[in-house]
């Protein structure tokens, strides 16, 4: 029979952060790519956990709202070392690219004339491609049928038609409901437990935790009228809302950082360079903060958006990994998760249109360059970091 427990914590957080901080300087690629440096790192060669025990923490985490490969990371710290080895775990994978992204930011708003360069406009160009290919393959793998996909066409109209928060949750509301009633979820296996030291009661803990501060923070900002605040709040809702990855997060981000002063072309500027580096997308929430006139700007800012975006995930994977085994068994739960699922990929759809598409698209060169960099991408399986770097290039030179 074989194995499908982990072993006993043995780790402190700062060999965790050692592990983790080799993979936030090379994994390149995205979450898919992420996932599969996971496995070959803490299930083949270090032997952390089985590849059963793996493969259910990553089935949680595609289900919970937040960056999955990001949770993943977080949910193998914290079957070797607890609390403190799980924040080991992410600040040694998002350290890298939020340093890379917070000094990108800094560079952008200290020397003039940045945001209207040529090469800014590349970066807009790659993102059409990025998010296309995001789309492409979320849309194959979660709406592959005709409910699913409806709900995804519904959703992307509803979104475009109710735009910003109100509508963002109206299709997140509208997934659930269609799922729990239209969508049947297969059965899944029984699987041996992870071994946590974390009991059921401090995960119910963590849960309610992250209730309180989602509902809690927007009011308290409200009241308060204090910038660093209202930054917390709207990163942590983005963080909380999210699912299907980094590339859905852009409406939610576009909402919070645009209409507090910040333009589209820097917007996409970052969002462009967060495809350029390591580790996970959600980075960009350092860029933001660093750039954003709302808030404190700089490290500072760039610190408050970078926790407030990964806390809700944080919380969520850490009391919800101890109560996996039961929620799982709940078919009806399922069914609504794979109609949030398939709800998500009509938000990164209306998203593509704008601020996306409309913001890069403007010639037939800038149609035939995101096309190339679509067929390089999805086709040729080049870095992602190359057609990003490549792309900034060339039109740097057309201008």
């Amino acid at each position: 029979m074989s194995d499908t427990t982990t072993p006993p914590l043995t780790d402190r957080p700062g060999p965790i952060f050692a592990a983790f901080l080799r993979l936030g300087l090379t994994a390149f690629g995205g979450p898919i790519a992420h996932l599969e440096s996971f496995r070959r790192e803490f299930v083949e060669r270090r032997g952390w956990i089985s590849a059963q025990a793996y493969g259910d923490l990553v089935a949680l985490c595609q289900f919970l709202p937040g960056p999955a490969s990001s949770q993943v990371g977080m949910g193998l710290g914290l079957v070797r070392g607890g609390l403190p080895g799980a924040f080991a775990a992410w600040l040694g994978f998002t350290l890298p690219s939020a340093l890379a992204m917070a000094a990108f930011a800094l560079l952008l708003t200290h020397v003039g004339g940045l945001t209207h360069g040529g090469w800014l406009h590349g970066l807009k160009l790659v993102a059409v491609a990025v998010v296309a290919q995001a789309l492409w393959g979320m849309g194959r793998s979660l709406c592959h049928d005709r409910t699913r996909a409806s709900l995804a066409v519904a959703a992307a109209v509803l979104a475009a038609v109710v735009p910003g928060v109100a509508g963002q949750l109206a299709v997140i509301v509208l997934g659930a409901v269609v799922g729990r009633w239209l969508i049947r979820a297969p059965l899944e296996a029984v699987h041996a437990p992870l071994q946590l030291t974390l009991q059921r009661r401090s995960a119910w803990m963590l849960l309610g935790a992250f209730g309180v501060l989602l509902v809690g923070l927007p009011v308290l900002a409200a009241s308060a009228q204090q910038p660093t605040l209202s930054l917390l709040a709207g990163f942590y809702r983005a963080g909380a809302l999210v699912f299907g990855g980094g590339h859905v997060v852009l409406p939610l981000l576009q909402a919070q950082v645009v209409p507090g002063g910040m333009d589209n072309a820097t917007f996409l500027a970052g969002y462009g360079a967060a495809q350029a580096v390591p580790g996970p997308l959600f980075t960009f929430a350092a860029f933001l903060g660093a750039a954003s006139a709302q808030g404190p700007g700089g490290w500072v800012g760039a610190t408050v958006a970078l926790l407030a975006i990964f806390l809700p995930g944080f919380l969520l994977v850490a009391g919800a990994l101890p109560l996996w085994n039961a929620l799982r068994s709940h078919p009806a739960l399922r069914s609504a998760l794979m109609g949030i699922n398939a709800a998500v990929v009509g938000l990164l759809l209306a998203a593509f249109y704008d601020p996306v598409w409309t913001a890069a698209i403007h010639t037939p060169r800038d149609f035939a360059l995101a096309l190339a960099a679509l067929l390089l991408l999805q086709i040729w399986k080049a870095p992602p970091w190359a057609v990003v770097l490549g792309g900034a290039a060339i039109m740097g030179v057309l201008g």
